[in-house]
Parts: C-alpha cells; structure tokens; sequence
C-alpha cells in the first residue's frame, strides 16, 4: 500500500509540476519588446521561421549589434535564411551571422557563448519557440552564467500553447519538453553538489 500511495503522490506532483509548466509557457507571450542588448540569438527548430522572422524584427529595430542564428541545417544557404527570416538584404549581409554546428539545445548553448564570448558581449536577447524557452534558458544559462539573457518567446504554429492537451501531438511535445526540463534541472542540481571548477586558493604559509 506504501508503495502505490508513493507512486500515486509522485504522479500527482508531476502533474502538478506539467500544468504549472505549461502555464508559464502560455502566459510568456505575446512579450513586449526587450530593452536593448548587445547581441541578438535566433535558435532553430519547429516552427523556425517565426522564430527567425521575430529575431531579424528586433534587429531591424535596433535592439541589438548583431544576430546569430544557431542550429541551421547545412544544407540550407545563407540565402535560404534570408528568404526565410524577410530580413533586409543590408542588415542581414553586414549584422547576421550562421552557426551549421549546433544539433541540440546543449550545441546551441555552446556555439552561442563561443560568439558571444569572440565579441565580448555582456548581454543577449534569446529567440526561440514558446515552448522551447524554459529548457532553452536553463542550457544557456548554464554554459553563460556571466552573460545577461533576456527571453523572447515566439509563438508558432507547431503547438497551441493554449489549447496543447486537444491534440496528441501537442500534449506529446509539451510532456516531452516538460520531461527534458526536469532532466535539465536535475543535471544542474547534481552539478551545483559536486566540487567547484574555482581555483583553490593557495594556503597561507
């Protein structure tokens, strides 16, 4: 009997914590516009032309230097993406640059702080999906601790945030995204008690 009443109380916060994800995620947008940052990075995915047509927007607007869009497919050319995010030719040949490494979010995070770090940026306007933000945020303010990430939310048409438990794709990306974040949290929690990456400082003689 424990162990189903430990099994039923599991489920129940799990739920608990699905339903409070998924709120935060319908409630993230529509989002004013940020205040202006040094850098502008567009993530790749489901749904990535409003992903990249809301990145080249701010750009367009000044709230940036520059823009980097992680995770295109290498088969896809520069001007394939400028098709694609209706950026102005001006703009985009001079402030965009690509990343073709990326494959993940983990990737994205890393080839993200490479080009922040190469331009000593401080701050960052990150563009991604609605649902994709939260475990965006975490793999990028993993691998950033130092940088100042501001998220922007793009609603698109792979998932009605609103209205994701109506259909089984919807309800499977959002347990799916819900799940990766627990697992994200989990790596981070595990790592905060692990030992420090600081120097030891030298003993006094």
């Amino acid at each position: 009997m424990r162990s189903l009443a430990a099994i039923l109380l599991a489920a129940f916060i799990w739920t608990v914590g699905l339903l409070s994800f998924t709120a935060r995620i319908e409630n993230s947008t529509p989002m004013p516009a940020p205040p202006r940052a040094d850098g502008i990075v567009a993530l790749t995915g489901a749904g990535s032309n409003e992903r990249l047509a809301a990145a080249v927007s701010l750009l367009e607007d000044g709230k940036a230097q520059r823009m980097l869009v992680s995770g295109v497919n290498p088969e896809a050319s520069r001007e394939d993406i400028r098709t694609v995010s209706k950026a102005v030719r001006r703009l985009y040949d001079c402030c965009v640059d690509l990343d073709f490494t990326a494959a993940d979010t983990v990737g994205n995070a890393r080839e993200t702080a490479d080009w922040a770090n190469n331009l000593r940026y401080k701050s960052l306007i990150v563009v991604t999906a609605d649902y994709h933000m939260p475990r965006a945020m975490l793999e990028l303010r993993a691998t950033m601790p130092d940088i100042d990430l501001r998220p922007y939310p793009v609603v698109t048409k792979v998932v009605n945030a609103k209205r994701w438990w109506r259909t089984s794709g919807g309800a499977r990306l959002m347990i799916l995204e819900y799940s990766k974040y627990l697992a994200i949290l989990g790596r981070e929690a595990v790592r905060k008690l692990g030992p420090s990456d600081a120097p030891a400082q030298d003993k006094k003689a």
